[in-house]
């Protein structure tokens, strides 16, 4: 076989690999304890209004594939991005889209989930909390770690929804893990995992598993308001409501429903080699073209 015909064949099957081993993760529905149990991601950035990799779009296929029920697109002091996906995400019958915001301020950050227009950063976190209830959203602590502790003084933590105590920087620094847990016990606060996807890491790897009465946009706000949820954080540490995390782990524990963490499989790296293969492959052929036209 001919160099050229070897490097598209090579090509060809590593598209083929690689999109059987990126085949979105289906799970059923879940039931428990007469509640509907939701996959959440609550932090997530696309590369419009943010600094992520993906598109509002392909959040929302992204979102797909690592099996979430639901995500909310937190851009940076701005809604317009979330409009984009929840959209497209309605267009395709894809998972619930929340109309989010990571409002931005060096004093703090945090999470606006369920909101319908965009809550401006110049105002201190409690007043921003007031804007965002006023919209029917919930506010969620964004990664506090002790640098953004005194931007969420007393009336703040009296009216803050939840707190993510599992985010990727805890698989980091176990002090980060330690200033997490710190801070949600300063309040009655839902307990939330985020990934804060920018591209990097897999979407979901830190993921709220919201206990809700149905599965909808507002379910899942209740759910949170309710405290309804169950969160699965670095060393098999499980954060929560107590009942729901002992029903959760009576069940089997959700485990099963989590990004990988573990290197790519064999498929994937036959996918990259074939696909560097056919690549080095072609180049070669095309200059070899080259040099006999010269």
């Amino acid at each position: 076989m001919s160099v050229p015909r070897l490097s598209w064949l090579l090509l060809t099957l590593a598209i083929v690999a690689g999109t059987y081993a990126d085949r979105p993760h289906v799970n059923p529905p879940l039931a428990l304890g007469g509640y509907r149990v939701l996959a959440v991601d609550f932090h997530t950035h696309s590369s419009m209004w943010s600094d992520g990799a993906l598109t509002p779009w392909g959040l929302v296929l992204e979102a797909t594939r690592q099996g979430l029920d639901a995500i909310a697109i937190t851009a940076h002091n701005e809604t317009w991005d979330a409009r984009v996906g929840q959209r497209f995400s309605r267009l395709i019958g894809g998972p619930i889209v929340l109309i989010g915001e990571e409002i931005l301020r060096p004093s703090h950050h945090m999470i606006a989930a369920g909101i319908s227009k965009t809550v401006s950063f110049r105002q201190s976190a409690a007043s921003a909390i007031d804007e965002i209830h006023r919209q029917g959203g919930v506010a969620i602590a964004a990664h506090p770690g002790r640098q953004f502790w005194a931007g969420f003084d007393a009336p703040a933590l009296q009216r803050l929804d939840g707190s993510e105590t599992c985010h990727p920087s805890v698989f980091i620094a176990e002090s980060t893990q330690r200033d997490l847990e710190n801070f949600a016990a300063r309040a009655a606060v839902a307990a939330i995992g985020s990934s804060d996807f920018h591209g990097l890491g897999p979407m979901g790897i830190c993921r709220t598993y919201v206990f809700v009465n149905d599965a909808s946009e507002q379910g899942i706000l209740d759910g949170v308001r309710a405290h309804r949820t169950v969160v699965y954080g670095r060393d098999g540490r499980v954060y929560g409501d107590p009942a729901l995390v002992r029903l959760a782990e009576e069940a089997g524990g959700f485990r099963d429903r989590e990004p990988s963490r573990l290197p790519a499989g064999g498929l994937d790296w036959a996918s990259r080699i074939g696909a560097l293969l056919g690549l080095a492959g072609v180049t070669f052929s095309r200059r070899q073209v080259q040099i006999r036209q010269a």
